[in-house]
């Protein structure tokens, strides 16, 4: 035997499942955890920054850029703190009672954004932060879980779930919206503490759905051995409380000093995963460098495509024509495009990945795929904004397909590198490795907060800078899109076999 193999970790033995619709049944569950869960985030996603603007600035369009840096920031850490969610439910509480400890403190933090005072609002986002960071990465985690790492249903189930993602984004927008504006408010005068309420109660109802049905999941994600008792619970709890004012601290902090802090965490992740891989043997080492080279691309996939929660929010609501016959389409149901994309498209792309076979691109190719995608989603507002403006505005048809087209380079990275992480990551830090994915993505997140506040500029966006700001969208995700397919075959050699 090898040295490398002696070196290697074996697959833990998996439970037997009955299935449904041929995937073990506790990804049902999982995924209606989740559609509550993305509920609550999503039914926030389309008022926080018009929310901000009306509520801190007066109205004023000089705010634009303000909400924008606060967005990207709470994103950021939103995604940031996943990674010491995964840490905790690898070594210290397991994945179920993580998941439970989390959906308890992000529903506590969208009631407290209800109340109309800045630093309770802050303060609010830091507590979601917080909740937010211990649920994410370990429910993902857990559909990992329930296959073999050769199980050709892995993609599948994850493209499944991310379907629960999505139903969950779709609704949300359009029922806060609705109360919002028609119920408890006017169109004029939104209620939207209306919505951040109804995304907590959506947040309670994920904490009940996965509390009664982790029986089902036979034992996967419950604490480690000798970890089965209470305390450590409470002490995870106790240091959330204290992890509430550091979130609470960096999101005053403002994006720009953010940046280098995500670095530096980025840095230290990448370092730990490498030593772990190293520990394991040359093959887990080269996995773990494939693993972080595609999660650099998958940083610059996310700062153009998270700009559907700010500049696009702004676009929508002052540069599209969103009359349509008389009746004029909501700004928040322009979130629910990508969602209704996705589910249409979602079990086309699932059944194409599977019929390909053994012909079906790589990883390191569908994230290619993902980043060209996205960059015609940005060719397109280039087209709308260069040559068909009429009286100040763009073509309702232009921005809805912009969320189409971007969502179909979505279904070619997300789900895959969800997958992809509980294939190339340690086993002993799978947990870990799914959070220095979400921070890749929240890297990129905060990002987009900054390009955002530079289209937005100090007046508020116009036709001209939204053009100018696109443009360089378009041009950075063609480019890095071509290079990720260049660098493809080298990836591959990478990652030893894994598909």
């Amino acid at each position: 035997m090898s040295v490398d193999a002696a070196k290697s970790v074996p697959e833990p033995a998996l439970p037997e499942f009955k299935t449904t619709l041929g995937h073990p049944r506790p990804l049902w569950m999982l995924f209606m955890t989740e559609f509550w869960e993305r509920f609550a985030f999503y039914g926030i996603r389309w008022a926080l920054v018009l929310y901000i603007v009306a509520q801190f600035y007066e109205g004023n369009a000089a705010g634009q850029g303000a909400a924008g840096l606060t967005y990207g920031a709470y994103l950021a850490l939103v995604y940031a703190a996943a990674i010491f969610g995964g840490y905790v439910a690898d070594r210290v509480l397991g994945y179920q009672r993580s998941i439970l400890t989390g959906a308890l403190i992000m529903a506590a933090g969208l009631f407290m954004i209800s109340i109309p005072n800045q630093n309770i609002f802050e303060l609010g986002l830091a507590t979601i932060i917080v909740g937010n960071g211990l649920f994410k990465p370990n429910i993902s985690t857990m559909v990992g879980k329930l296959y073999g790492l050769k199980d050709e249903r892995r993609d599948s189930g994850f493209t499944i779930f991310y379907m629960g993602i999505n139903i969950g984004a779709m609704i949300a927008p359009v029922l806060t919206e609705y109360l919002a504006r028609k119920v408890f408010g006017t169109d004029g005068l939104p209620s939207y503490k209306v919505v951040f309420i109804a995304s907590g109660v959506g947040m309670l109802l994920s904490l009940v759905w996965f509390y009664f049905g982790r029986a089902g999941l036979k034992g996967i994600g419950a604490p480690p051995a000798g970890a089965e008792g209470f305390g450590r619970v409470v002490t995870v709890f106790i240091g959330a409380l204290v992890a509430i004012p550091v979130a609470y601290f960096l999101l005053s902090a403002g994006s720009k000093a953010l940046a280098w802090i995500l670095a530096v965490m980025f840095i230290a992740l990448s370092v730990l995963l490498l030593v772990e891989g190293i520990r394991e043997g040359k093959v887990q080492r080269d996995r773990v460098f494939a693993m972080l080279i595609i999660f650099a691309f998958n940083v610059l996939f996310w700062i153009f495509f998270e700009q559907a929660g700010s500049s696009f929010t702004f676009l929508a609501d002052n540069i599209v024509n969103r009359n349509l016959g008389g009746w004029e389409f909501p700004t928040a149901w322009f979130q629910s495009v990508n969602s209704v994309a996705i589910i249409t498209l979602a079990p086309i792309v699932a059944w194409v990945w599977v019929k390909m076979g053994s012909a079906n691109p790589s990883i390191p190719r569908k994230f290619g795929l993902g980043l060209l995608f996205n960059g015609a989603a940005f060719a397109l507002l280039m087209l709308a904004l260069s040559s068909m403006v009429v009286d100040g505005k763009i073509p309702f048809w232009t921005l809805f397909m912009v969320y189409v087209i971007q969502s179909v380079g979505e279904l070619c990275l997300s789900p895959i590198g969800l997958s992809m992480v509980t294939k190339l990551a340690p086993v002993r830090l799978v947990g870990f490795g799914m959070g220095g994915w979400f921070l890749s993505t929240g890297i990129g997140n905060n990002l987009s907060g900054i390009f955002s506040e530079y289209i937005s500029g100090t007046t508020g966006m116009s036709v001209e800078s939204a053009l100018k700001g696109y443009t360089l969208g378009f041009w950075v995700l063609m480019i890095s899109g071509v290079v990720l397919f260049l660098l493809a075959p080298f990836i591959n050699k990478l990652m030893h076999g894994v598909k």
